[in-house]
């Protein structure tokens, strides 16, 4: 029988590509080989017996257990968001639970704020490259990208995406001055500032600097008076695997937040909410101090090791936390034929213009160092800048 022809597709399906990254981890589950693609976290380093006890004490009493198994609502649980709100407000942020709403990661969080926000042809102004998870959750909703340093006054964005701590993919940090001038070009444009945070508590070296939302907040004089959506998320902290996040905001545009997430899925899944709340009462500062330790290691490393081996021309960002080192070969170089070279060599690597809007950057590289080793990293490195003189000096051999 021959396959039935798909249904006629609305214009933003057809539209829709997959996530390179999301592809690329299809290909990486052999044992031999060295990824440094996805950015995620080392499972080596779950608090296993953290989450264990959590489950524990969330089943020894039917009440608990009854509400951890039922519905909730689309806020999301209580005792967590005065959690985060405490987190908050700590960092400058004074918010109240009304001003938080808890997503399903903080994909969704972009996701919702685009629904939120954009019409087709609206414009988002980002940093590029930038997170590709974000550049497909907006372009569900069929806006224009433009470079945040090149914007157009013809057509001001309404969207302004920033990942200002050790950003994903480059893992750069933005200084004061950029933040305070982000806030003064969202101000002239009349845009919304989404803020990504999800790596800001992975700092290894120099001075934490206040989160945009704080800085807002402390010019206004209030969270409702902000222009900014301050994304956090537990996924590289505790555990991505529950898939909880967050929003804050204003209230007024946290409850239409909410009746955005009531069309998405009604609430964020109960248990993990109250999974989370108990590692996070229980052990969350320790918990990125241990990863901060291994992460930071990890880091040196692969700075230390593309210092060693890099061909002359390569270039590489010196990250003060995160997950990412963003490389730049000469460009001649497109890394796209580079990793099919390297997937035969056992190495991964994510090529750089999956996050650039326009598809441009083929000459770069993200690399990230949370999932391998020293010595993995190490080996990696090695055999990824040996495949890069090779690809180099053919080149040049071509154009001579």
């Amino acid at each position: 029988m021959p396959p039935h022809p798909l249904p006629r597709l609305s214009t933003r399906a057809l539209a829709m590509k997959a996530s390179e990254i999301r592809e690329l981890l299809k290909l990486v589950s052999r044992p031999s080989m060295t990824s440094f693609a996805g950015g995620i976290p080392d499972p080596a380093l779950f608090n296993v017996g953290l989450f264990q006890d959590a489950y524990r004490q969330t089943f020894a009493g039917p009440s608990i257990a009854r509400e951890a198994l039922q519905y909730s609502t689309t806020e999301g649980y209580l005792p967590l968001r005065v959690w985060i709100a405490a987190r908050m407000a700590a960092m400058g942020v004074n918010c109240a639970p009304d001003n938080i709403l808890i997503t399903s990661g903080s994909q969704q969080g972009l996701d919702l704020i685009g629904k939120l926000m954009l019409d087709e042809g609206d414009t988002v102004a980002t940093a590029q490259p930038t997170y590709l998870g974000a550049l497909q959750a907006f372009s569900a909703y069929q806006p224009t990208f433009e470079a945040l340093d090149a914007p157009r006054a013809a057509c001001p964005a309404k969207l302004i995406y920033l990942v200002p701590d050790f950003a994903n993919p480059t893992g750069e940090t933005m200084s004061l001055k950029a933040r305070h001038a982000a806030l003064a070009q969202a101000d002239t444009m009349g845009a919304l500032i989404v803020e990504d945070a999800a790596y800001s508590a992975l700092r290894y070296d120099g001075q934490d600097l206040p989160a945009i939302a704080a800085l807002d907040q402390a010019r206004t004089g209030s969270v409702e008076s902000v222009r900014t959506l301050y994304c956090g998320t537990f996924s590289k902290t505790l555990s991505p695997g529950l898939r909880v996040g967050w929003i804050c905001g204003p209230a007024a545009l946290i409850r239409r937040l909410v009746l955005l997430k009531q069309g998405a899925d009604l609430h964020t899944a109960t248990i993990n909410q109250i999974i989370i709340h108990h590692a996070a009462v229980d052990s969350f500062d320790a918990q990125v101090s241990r990863i901060r330790s291994v992460y930071r290691t990890r880091r040196d490393a692969m700075l230390a090791a593309l210092q060693r081996y890099a061909p002359e021309g390569v270039h590489w960002t010196r990250p003060e936390g995160g997950m990412f080192v963003w490389v730049t070969l000469p460009a001649h170089i497109d890394t796209g034929d580079l990793l099919k070279q390297a997937l035969r060599a056992d190495i991964a690597f994510v090529p750089g213009a999956a996050f650039f809007p326009d598809g441009s950057g083929r000459n770069t590289m993200r690399l990230s160092f949370s999932l391998c080793d020293e010595a993995q990293i190490e080996g990696g490195i090695y055999k990824l800048c040996g495949l890069i003189g090779k690809v180099a000096r053919r080149a040049e051999m071509v154009v001579g």
